[in-house]
This record gives structure tokens, sequence and C-alpha cells, in this order.
């Protein structure tokens, strides 16, 4: 199956929409969400093809953005073979070259719990996961799908960070990183770290993609996927280059 074109589905799949709520990302707009009926399970064959068209996941549900005269947020990916580090990534990378990572199933931990806790109320106390909680966290990031996955990083035995990610058909999907905050790690760039080897990990595994979720040009929280060259945008249902 070409990595731009969605497989034909099986059988007649059930979508719904939400109503309108606040949107997380462009203060004073409102959003929708498309979403899979939540009785059907994200099973390979239609998560790959539902990826391509847009997508994500969370927990156990597939959605998009569906807002009626907004189209800000926009799918991106980058081409892996193709993508060149910066110099600034360049230098994340050596920087954490005393960091080692694992790859584990989806499960629950508790001490990759407390790090999200921390994270959350640390980083995003003004968000939509504050306050953090057990429920929350299993719910969002644990999931017994033989696609889902975490990547632990541990400096020494500590560990300082952890990615969520799916193997797809035809690339990895970057769900959600967390990691530890303090001054002396923020000089390290954890979430830039952990795409990088989510960018190499997908080489290894011959992935033509690393699927990063949405973009939002007026989003600042969002600017960093732009530093990521080069970068894929759908367009319609079609992947092409994003020019400037």
């Amino acid at each position: 199956m070409s990595s731009n074109t969605p497989r034909r589905p099986v059988r007649d799949l059930r979508f719904f929409l939400t109503v309108p709520h606040a949107c997380s990302y462009l203060p004073g707009r409102e959003a929708t969400t498309l979403f899979l009926d939540p009785q059907e399970s994200p099973l390979p064959g239609v998560y790959d093809s539902l990826a391509l068209l847009g997508f994500r996941r969370s927990g156990r549900h597939l959605y998009r953005p569906h807002c009626e005269g907004c189209n800000a947020c926009r799918s991106v990916r980058i081409p892996v073979e193709q993508f060149a580090a910066n110099r600034t990534q360049r230098k994340i990378w050596r920087r954490n070259a005393d960091i080692s990572v694992r790859v584990v199933p989806a499960h629950f931990s508790a001490q990759h719990y407390a790090l999200y806790a921390d994270y959350i109320r640390q980083r995003h106390a003004d968000g939509d996961m504050y306050p953090p909680s057990r429920e929350q966290y299993r719910t969002f990031l644990t999931l017994d799908e033989p696609y889902a996955h975490l990547m632990e990083m541990y400096r020494d035995d500590e560990l300082v960070g952890v990615a969520a990610f799916d193997q797809l058909e035809h690339g990895l999907s970057a769900i959600y990183t967390f990691f530890a905050v303090s001054d002396a790690l923020d000089k390290r760039s954890l979430g830039t770290f952990a795409i990088l080897q989510l960018i190499e990990l997908s080489k290894e595994k011959a992935l033509p993609h690393l699927y990063l979720g949405y973009w939002i040009e007026e989003c600042r929280k969002m600017r960093y996927k732009q530093a990521f060259t080069p970068l894929e945008i759908l367009d319609g249902r079609h992947w092409r280059p994003l020019i400037g």
C-alpha cells in the first residue's frame, strides 16, 4: 500500500461528532471533534487507513478535528529518510549521548505515572489534562494492543522521560512525550531528543514516516514541529511538502 493512499475499509465504519467545545489551542474559538464509534476497536487495518486521513489515537479512541469554518489543525509527518538534523538538533543529540532508551509495551507503571503527574503540574497546569489522575493517565496512554509502545529514557538509572508512540504499517505515530522538569534537565531539550530517537527508530524498522500529530501555525506550542525538515502536511486526502 502506498504511504499516501488509504486502503479501502473492509466494512462500513460509524463516526460521531462531539458538541462544540472550547478550543484547546486557539483562544476564543470553538472546536468539534470527529471520532470513530467507541464500540469499534482501533484495529491495525482500520487505524492504518484512518491515520493516512489525519486521525490520531487517544486511549482507545481514534479522532480528528472537524471544525466548521476552520482548518487550522493540520496533520504533519516527517519522511525520515529525507530528514536532516539542523545544528541545534545535532547539539541536542550530542548533549544526550549519556541517555539510554528502552521500548516497552504501553502498560501502566507507577514510576511512569509519577513522572507524568509532575510534568503536567509543572508544564501544563493551564491545560485540559490538569489536574492529573491515575485514571486519566491510564485512559490516555496505556493500551493493550501490539502496536502501542512506550519509549523510556534513562540517565544512568534515573527515568527522565517517556514517549508514547504507535507502530503503524507506514510509520511510527508519536502520541505524547513527558519528561522530568528541572533547571539541569531543561537544557537537554528532552522533547526534541525523543523525536530524534523516534526518527532513528523509524529508520531501523524501515518505516517511511514519523507522524507528529497536528501542527497549528498560529499556536506557539506547536511551532517546534516546523524545526523538523522536510515536513509533509495533509492537504485534503493527499500529503505534500510543507513550504514556508
